[in-house]
């Protein structure tokens, strides 16, 4: 599982016919000091995620093991909000 933010959404009009009816964020990993690295993933959203909104997803097959997106061609998937986050007693992360 990883860290990201939310930073936009994706529409694509015409695709598989197994991924219609998924939404799709564009999300920025981030490191555990809630700082922001180099790469980007396009990930169904399983939970109702928006813009903004720290999450922890997962790629490869770990993807399609959510209600979601099982038996569908997904690489990434989005699986929990984050509320916050804490390492070594400190306080990273608060929503």
């Amino acid at each position: 599982m990883l860290l990201g933010r939310v930073v936009g959404t994706l529409v694509a009009s015409r695709k598989e016919a197994t991924m219609e009816g998924l939404k799709f964020l564009v999300v920025r990993q981030i490191d555990v000091d809630d700082a922001d690295t180099s790469g980007y993933v396009v990930a169904v959203d399983g939970v109702g995620a928006g813009v903004g909104e720290v999450v922890m997803y997962a790629t490869g097959s770990s993807a399609r093991q959510t209600a979601a997106t099982r038996d569908r061609p997904c690489d990434a998937v989005i699986m929990a909000i984050v509320d916050t986050w804490e390492v070594g007693g400190d306080v990273k992360y608060v929503k």
